[in-house]
This record gives C-alpha cells, sequence and structure tokens, in this order.
C-alpha cells in the first residue's frame, strides 16, 4: 500500500490512511483491530486492490493518527463515518477485524445506507465478558496504550444497544471465524445470526489473526463474498459462490 496520507475527518480528528488499487475502483475499507495500524492488512491489500479501491486508517490513538486520549468504539466509529464524509465516500464495503469488526459493526448499525457489504473477522458478539489482565509491552508503541486499557474495559462491558442494534444493520454480513487456536470464544461469533438478518460465517482455523496467517485463504473467502458474481461492486447480491445465510443457526465452531 502507498504511504500514509493524513485526512482531517469531520469529528474533527485526522486519520492517516494507506491506500493501494485504482481510486475510481469501488471503494473498501478494511479496519485494522486494538494495537495495529493500516499496515497490518498488507498480506491482503494487493489481492483486494485488483478489484477495489482499497483504504486502510489507522485508528484513533493508532499509527500516525491524532492520538486524543479519548477511545471508545463508538467515537472510533464516528471517526471513520467522518473520514467517509471527508473523502466524499458514500456507500462502501467494509472489512473489520476485531476492535475494527466493532467498529465496522457499529458503524453499519448506526449508518446502513452507507455498508453495501460486511466483513467481520474473528469478531464477536458484543456480550459481557470476565476482565483479563494485560501488560504493557516494553519500549516505545505504534499506539497509546491508553487506548488499549480503555478499549478492553469498553469490551468487558460493552453497551446493551450494541446488541439490540445488530438488528439495524442492512449489509449482507459475512464473519470469518478463526477457529479452535482463537482466544476468541467461537461460539459468541455465530450468536450475531440472531439479530443481524442476512448473516452467514465460515471458519478458517489460523486463530485471531486470520488475515496474516492464512492470507490467501482470507482473501478468497472474501472475495467469495464480495464478488459472487465477480462484479465487484458494493452490496452487489449474494450469488451461488458465496456463503450461505446462517439464518438463525447457531454454528458449531465460532471464535470470540
Amino acid at each position: 500500500m502507498t504511504d500514509h496520507t493524513v485526512v482531517a475527518t469531520t469529528t474533527g480528528v485526522r486519520l492517516a490512511h494507506r491506500t493501494a488499487g485504482e481510486p475510481g475502483a469501488p471503494p473498501l475499507v478494511l479496519l485494522h483491530g486494538l494495537g495495529e495500524t493500516a499496515a497490518d492488512w498488507d498480506p491482503v491489500a494487493a489481492g483486494f486492490a485488483r478489484h477495489w479501491h482499497v483504504l486502510a486508517p489507522d485508528l484513533r490513538g493508532h499509527g500516525r493518527s491524532d492520538w486524543p486520549g479519548d477511545y471508545t468504539p463508538e467515537a472510533m466509529r464516528d471517526d471513520v463515518a467522518g473520514f467517509l464524509d471527508a473523502l466524499g465516500l458514500g456507500r462502501v464495503d467494509l472489512i473489520g477485524h476485531s476492535l475494527g469488526g466493532v467498529v465496522a459493526y457499529l458503524l453499519a448499525a448506526a449508518h446502513p445506507e452507507r455498508v453495501g457489504r460486511l466483513v467481520l473477522e474473528d469478531v464477536p458478539a458484543p456480550f459481557p465478558r470476565e476482565p483479563a489482565p494485560v501488560a504493557r509491552p516494553a519500549g516505545p508503541l505504534p499506539f497509546d496504550w491508553a487506548a488499549v486499557t480503555a478499549v478492553r474495559s469498553r469490551m468487558d462491558r460493552p453497551d446493551p444497544e450494541w446488541w439490540d442494534r445488530l438488528g439495524d444493520i442492512t449489509a449482507p454480513v459475512l464473519a470469518v471465524a478463526g477457529g479452535p487456536e482463537s482466544p476468541v470464544p467461537q461460539d459468541r461469533i455465530g450468536l450475531m445470526a440472531e439479530r443481524i438478518p442476512d448473516f452467514r460465517m465460515v471458519t478458517v482455523p489460523a486463530g485471531h489473526l486470520v488475515h496474516a496467517t492464512r492470507p490467501a485463504e482470507f482473501t478468497e473467502a472474501v472475495l467469495r463474498f464480495l464478488r459472487p458474481d465477480g462484479a465487484g461492486r458494493p452490496g452487489q447480491p449474494a450469488g451461488p459462490g458465496c456463503p450461505e445465510p446462517a439464518r438463525g443457526d447457531r454454528p458449531k465452531s465460532v471464535p470470540s
């Protein structure tokens, strides 16, 4: 991907981002996980750039974006909406990993008209979890450690509205689960089928970092979903090559 470009979003927070592909191609936005940056998408960006204009921002508190000290998934959601506004992007396809997936589904619920198709990589349903201690790594970090503590606290006790508003998502959704090696409880992922009307799931047994550990398999699963007929247009209807919707089933194997 290209070097970072900084965009002043309509929320006032500046987001750095990297791009790949032709600017005239349909837009595909990639949202990284907690403690990562846009560079985390490098293993799969080139494959997606054959079909889309790929845009990968550093979320607030990460990389070269602003580190404002206020870190909630809701604030990050609003930043991403402001990022789309600043770039004049209307409807986009959206992929989010871990925290980026939470930000992505919050955006798709709050602004359903902005998201054509949504991919959630190893993202559990928003239910309370037991807090787990996490130690700060030694040395300088490419992210604000305050973002880690703030976001993890929020994820431990998510707003019940997150679950309620999953039903407002109109985009087709693909959940890519990491399988038994992931620290995310797999059964929590498929529970989102109870709220999201058009939901399907595939498991790539790679652990939490599916796109980095098995980039070819991740890319193939996502391409089948985003381009079921090869058209590559945001929000294209599902076709025979795309995983079928879960229709409320609870998958036997899901990450959380």
